[in-house]
C-alpha cells in the first residue's frame, strides 16, 4: 500500500498482531513516519483506516472534536460487532462524544483526580511492599505475573469495591476482552467468556444496589438511580472500561519500563545512583515504550484535511501514539532511551484532548511507587533471560510483555 504523499513507494503494511511487529513496531512506524504523516492501513475487522504517524497530525486529530469516537458502523455498515462486544465496549466514556462524553466523564472524574489519587499513596506502597515480601525468599520472580499485574488489579478492584475473592473473575473477563480486541471481534469461545463476564458484572451491580458502600460502583449505581444518569448498558460498559484500562496500562508501563532499564544498564545505574530521577525516568518510559500503541479509532464527522490529505466523512483514523512519541521533529535523538531527557517535547502516551486518559494520575503514581520500590528493595535486580527471547502480547492499541523473568 502506498502513502498518499509518496507515489510509487511501497510501504510496509503493519500487521498489528504479528509477533515481530509486537516485539518491535518502531522500525516499521519510523519508515511510515519518514514517508508521510498518513498511510492507508487495514484494521483487523476489515475496515480501512488512515494511520497517523507524526506528532503534529496526531495532535490535530486528537484535539479536533469533529473526529468522533462513536463508530458509525453501530448504526449499520459492513462490519457489525457481536452484541456483547457492543455492550461492553461502545457505551462508555472512551467511545462517547459530547455532550454524553462530558456527563460520563464527570461521573467518575472525582475518583481519579490528582489529590484523591495522591491520598492513596500509603496504601499503594503497602500493597507494593507486600508483593515484594512475598517473592523475596525465592530470589527470582516473573515481574509481570508476580508484581506488575497484581499491583494495579488490586488497586482498581479495591477502588471499585470488587470483593477480594472475585478478582480472578475480573481478571478472566479482562483477558477475554483483550483476546477479543486482538482478534478484531471474538471467537465463539471468547464470546462465551465475555457473556459470563457480563453476567458477573450484572450480579455485582445488583449487590451494590442492595448494599451500597463507599466505593466507585456504589457511587455510580446511586447516580444512575437518583437521576437516571446511567443506562444499564452504560453502567456495565463503564465498569468494563475501568477494570480493563485500570490495570492494563500500568501492567505494561511497569513491564515495558523495567525492560528498558534492563536493556540500558547505564540508564539503570544512573537511576540507582540518583532516585530523584524516577519522575523523569517514568515520563521517558511512557514516551519510549509506552503501554498504548494507539487509542481507539476516530471517525471523521465531515470532510477534514489532515497533513495535506483530505479525510472523507466517515473515514476511520488511527493515531499511532508510539510513532508520534518518536517523531524527530519533536524529540531530539528520538530513538534513544534517556532518563535525563529535557522537556523539548510533550509525549502523548496517555492521549490528548477530551479523551485524555482518565486514569493517568493513578498509572503514574503506581508506576512511580513500583519502580522506586523495586530498585530500592532489590538492589541486584536483573533480567534472567536474553531480552530477544521475551514474548509480547498486544493488538493495535496495546503492547506489553507476556512475562519478564528476573532474579535478585
Amino acid at each position: 500500500m502506498q502513502a498518499p504523499n509518496a507515489p510509487g513507494e511501497t510501504l510496509p503494511q503493519p500487521d498489528f498482531t504479528n509477533a515481530d511487529f509486537q516485539s518491535n513496531p518502531f522500525p516499521v512506524l519510523a519508515r511510515l513516519r519518514r514517508t508521510g504523516p498518513l498511510t492507508r492501513v487495514l484494521l483487523m475487522n476489515g475496515i480501512e483506516a488512515w494511520l497517523i504517524t507524526r506528532y503534529d497530525e496526531a495532535l490535530q486529530v486528537l484535539k479536533d472534536t469533529r473526529f468522533r469516537t462513536q463508530p458509525p458502523f453501530l448504526e449499520g455498515g459492513i462490519y457489525q460487532p457481536s452484541p456483547i462486544f457492543k455492550v461492553l465496549l461502545f457505551n462508555n466514556v472512551a467511545n462517547a462524544d459530547p455532550p454524553r462524553h462530558t456527563q460520563l466523564r464527570a461521573l467518575v472524574s472525582k475518583a481519579f483526580n490528582i489529590r484523591f489519587i495522591e491520598g492513596m499513596r500509603p496504601h499503594i506502597q503497602e500493597i507494593t511492599d507486600g508483593l515484594i515480601d512475598g517473592v523475596l525468599p525465592r530470589g527470582q520472580m516473573d515481574l509481570i505475573e508476580d508484581f506488575a499485574f497484581p499491583l494495579p488489579i488490586t488497586v482498581i478492584a479495591e477502588m471499585l469495591g470488587v470483593p477480594a475473592e472475585d478478582r480472578g473473575r475480573i481478571r478472566a473477563g479482562s483477558q477475554a476482552l483483550f483476546d477479543a480486541l486482538s482478534g478484531g471481534d471474538a471467537s465463539p469461545g471468547c464470546i462465551a467468556r465475555l457473556e459470563e463476564f457480563r453476567a458477573y458484572l450484572d450480579q455485582l451491580i445488583e449487590s451494590k444496589r442492595r448494599n451500597p458502600s463507599n466505593d466507585l460502583i456504589s457511587h455510580m449505581v446511586q447516580a444512575e438511580e437518583g437521576g437516571a444518569y446511567l443506562s444499564e448498558e452504560e453502567l456495565v460498559s463503564m465498569l468494563t472500561l475501568l477494570i480493563f484500562a485500570g490495570h492494563e496500562t500500568t501492567v505494561n508501563l511497569i513491564g515495558n519500563g523495567m525492560l528498558a532499564l534492563f536493556t540500558h544498564p547505564a540508564q539503570m545505574e544512573k537511576l540507582r545512583q540518583d532516585p530523584s530521577l524516577v519522575t523523569n525516568a517514568l515520563e521517558e518510559m511512557l514516551r519510549y515504550c509506552g503501554p498504548a500503541l494507539a487509542p481507539g479509532p476516530r471517525y471523521a464527522s465531515e470532510d477534514i484535511e489532515v497533513g495535506g490529505q483530505l479525510i472523507r466523512k466517515g473515514d476511520a483514523v488511527l493515531v499511532s501514539l508510539a510513532a508520534a512519541n518518536r517523531d524527530q521533529a519533536w524529540f531530539k535523538q528520538c530513538e534513544t532511551f534517556d532518563i535525563t531527557r529535557s522537556d523539548e517535547g510533550r509525549h502523548m502516551a496517555f492521549g490528548y484532548g477530551i479523551h485524555y486518559c482518565l486514569g493517568a494520575p493513578l498509572a503514574r503514581l503506581e508506576g512511580h511507587i513500583a519502580i522506586t520500590t523495586l530498585l530500592k528493595r532489590l538492589p541486584n535486580l536483573r533480567l534472567a533471560v536474553p531480552p530477544e527471547t521475551l514474548r509480547w502480547r498486544g493488538n493495535p492499541h496495546l503492547r506489553g510483555l507476556c512475562s519478564l523473568p528476573v532474579t535478585f
